[in-house]
């Protein structure tokens, strides 16, 4: 009975958590200048009957809000920043209207659960690390279980994401012109392409999980002015943050080459301490699998969509700390998969509609038969 309302009720809300996501989806913000989208998510929240703290923890963009005064606490995170120039091209969107609806759904039943229902506004995953500043100020401390659903092209219940450090890289030089004194300049776009060949070279050497990727930002100003300044975002991922740790020196050393051959100042600093791996519970993961194939749901054994599981992301750095999963959500949107335009278009329609409301219902159930599986647990034996 008790998950018969919890469904009823994200079924009635539904279309409310559609609109809170098309609203996202149009008006995409991207880490850290997520004020509209914090604003909304919050105010469905208020809507809902929570208790909802802005600003949370001194993070403009993030929230807290708590319904329920239950002994087990269940904290659901809502992300909802959006990508440079690709929008909802990872579904934050449908991430934050799924974990609205299964609070909404809990929260008239917290406290005949034995719940409190907390959800965490967690800004700037895409880069920015917001669920880490949030750990670093306390949040998160003390929950039984954290739970999100993330989009997805196929649906996976178990996420198996990178360690990952994210740097701005920068070399200074000196502008000349090009042609009638080439010789005065220092090129700052040369030390960039010494340290991408060195980085190409590398990888042969690199176990092969680890990945090192980027983009150039800026490659200088004038085709015939030498460029005195370039910049660039680099991310280097390996299966945990002890592997992280040994090989971000190998990296490191391929953009001093650059700075070397070239006569350029380099100057590497991180945009977010490093995501961690992902440590998911094992007891929540199986109450997740079991009511999502209730609902409907199938899930994808392999194949390169199937992939999105090894994505990074700052939930591993709250599963280090608390009880925690990641499932993803399937929106059917072969061939194309996430942070592609195409991924975007999909976050949106009766496929993104349906995501919505059964990772609202699952997750809603999986806090259920957790929460029952808690009590019926021997208490532990005095000593």
């Amino acid at each position: 009975m008790v998950k018969q309302a919890a469904a009823a009720a994200v079924a009635g809300r539904h279309d409310r958590l559609v609109a809170l996501s098309e609203r996202l989806h149009a008006h995409p913000e991207t880490a850290w200048e997520e004020h509209r989208a914090a604003r909304w998510v919050a105010d469905a929240l208020d809507e809902a009957g929570f208790e909802v703290r802005t600003g949370y923890l001194g993070l403009e963009t993030a929230f807290h809000a708590t319904a329920g005064s239950g002994p087990f606490r269940l904290g659901l995170c809502a992300e909802y920043d959006a990508l440079p120039g690709l929008g909802h091209a990872c579904g934050h969107n449908l991430i934050a209207a799924a974990s609205v609806g299964a609070a909404a759904a809990l929260a008239p039943l917290a406290d005949e659960l034995g719940l409190t229902v907390e959800v965490y506004g967690t800004p700037a995953e895409e880069g920015g690390g917001g669920k880490i500043e949030l750990l670093d100020r306390g949040a998160f401390a003390g929950l039984d279980l954290a739970m999100m659903a993330h989009p997805a092209p196929v649906d996976v219940a178990e996420a198996r994401p990178f360690a990952v450090s994210h740097s701005h890289v920068s070399y200074r030089g000196r502008a000349a012109h090009a042609a009638a004194y080439p010789e005065q300049g220092v090129n700052a776009a040369d030390a960039f392409t010494i340290a991408q060949v060195a980085i190409g070279l590398l990888r042969q050497q690199l176990p092969h999980t680890v990945r090192v990727h980027g983009v150039v930002t800026r490659g200088g100003e004038a085709p015939n002015a030498i460029p005195g300044r370039t910049e660039g975002r680099w991310y280097v991922r390996a299966e945990t943050l002890a592997e992280l740790a040994e090989l971000e020196p190998r990296v490191r050393r391929c953009f001093e080459a650059g700075a070397l051959a070239t006569g350029c100042e380099l100057e590497i600093v991180p945009e977010s301490k490093p995501y961690a791996e992902f440590r998911a519970d094992e007891a929540a993961l199986a109450a997740y699998r079991r009511n999502a194939v209730a609902l409907g749901r199938e899930f994808a054994e392999g194949g390169m969509a199937a992939r999105m599981n090894r994505a990074s992301t700052d939930m591993g750095n709250v599963s280090q700390v608390v009880p925690a999963i990641h499932p993803y959500i399937g929106i059917g949107s072969l061939p194309a998969l996430n942070h592609q335009p195409e991924f975007a278009a999909h976050c949106v329609g009766a496929a993104a509609e349906r995501a919505i409301r059964d990772a609202a219902t699952a997750l809603a159930w999986t806090a259920i038969d957790v929460v029952a599986e808690r009590r019926q647990r021997p208490a532990p034996a005095s000593p």
